[in-house]
């Protein structure tokens, strides 16, 4: 099961209400992953300065005094922003990596969502809507943002195994499906070097995406080769910094519908999710082709497809 939602405004001027539209599409896919939920939200870049989302299952004992304390071990300046389970950590961006050790020193039960210079996740175990509403998603804007529903199958129903997984920066992903080589391709990933926490299959192909574009690939490039090199069936929606990307495998079992207006492009696991959108009578509505890239960028052409070979 699992429910994807992905929203990308082209509208400025929508930017404001991207939390609580992102709230009410992710809220309608409650019965297909009603243990754990989470969003990201792209917001405004502070220049310079970097953000690490972390999490806590005692944010009142591990986030007493944290900006104090890391703002001496980095020496530079730190503030935290706190939201329930979770909070923002802002500080320099050549700051992140040496943060983060001294994180895992100092607060070792902290976990780390995110970190970019724009985005932000936030999830938690239960019902989307409790999730949604104990970090105030609906008041949250920004550019773009995706959110996931889970039906754990394979895997514990805990805070780390709900998505979205961030394994790059301003970089996250979303999946609904199964990839079968996602043991072999981790161990791999792990002796590249690249960063992976848990054992949900869902975190390798984030991290598979990552090591693409580390080394060289365009985001619809690595999400092209993920068609050969991940074994499995699965629906893709990936967010970054500047926007974001949808692929299904070859044989399109998993659901997914998407709309496109002036104004934004949206993506739901059913049609439903997306009712509620203003303008969507007057949206190109379409299901996604297997083994399609499909990908948005504020930096590029409004809207740009290509097929896999």
């Amino acid at each position: 099961m699992c429910g994807i939602v992905g929203l990308f405004l082209k509208d400025a001027t929508l930017e404001p209400q991207l939390g609580d539209m992102l709230t009410d599409m992710l809220i309608t896919m409650t019965d297909r992953g009603p243990d754990s939920a989470g969003i990201a939200i792209y917001g405004d870049e502070s220049k310079g300065n970097a953000r690490l989302t972390v999490q806590s299952n005692t944010p009142n004992v591990d986030f007493a005094k944290l900006d104090s304390d890391l703002s001496e071990r980095v020496q530079g300046k730190v503030s935290i922003t706190l939201k329930d389970t979770h909070a923002v950590i802002t500080l320099q961006a050549d700051q992140v990596a040496s943060a983060r050790e001294i994180l895992s020193e100092i607060r070792p039960d902290v976990r780390v969502m995110s970190h970019g210079s724009t985005l932000e996740i936030y999830k938690e175990v239960g019902l989307p809507k409790n999730v949604a509403d104990r970090f105030d998603v609906r008041k949250m804007s920004g550019t773009h943002g995706i959110g996931h529903t889970r039906m754990a199958t394979e895997s514990a129903v805990t805070t780390m195994g709900a998505h979205p997984f961030n394994t790059g920066i301003d970089q996250c992903l979303v999946h609904n499906g199964s990839l079968s080589n996602h043991n072999s391709l981790r161990r791999k990933l792990r002796r590249l070097g690249v960063h992976i926490e848990t054992e949900n299959d869902t975190e390798v192909g984030a991290a598979y995406l990552t090591w693409k574009m580390q080394t060289g690939s365009t985001l619809g490039e690595a999400l092209t080769s993920s068609l050969d090199d991940l074994d499995g069936f699965f629906t893709f929606v990936v967010g970054t910094k500047d926007g974001f990307g949808v692929v299904r495998d070859p044989i399109a079992c998993k659901p997914a519908v998407m709309a496109e207006t002036d104004q934004y492009v949206a993506f739901g696991s059913e049609y439903r999710a997306l009712v509620n959108l203003p303008g969507i009578e007057d949206a190109k509505v379409w299901e996604p082709e297997p083994a399609t890239v499909y990908f948005w960028s504020h930096n590029a052409a409004p809207t740009a497809q290509e097929k896999a070979a």
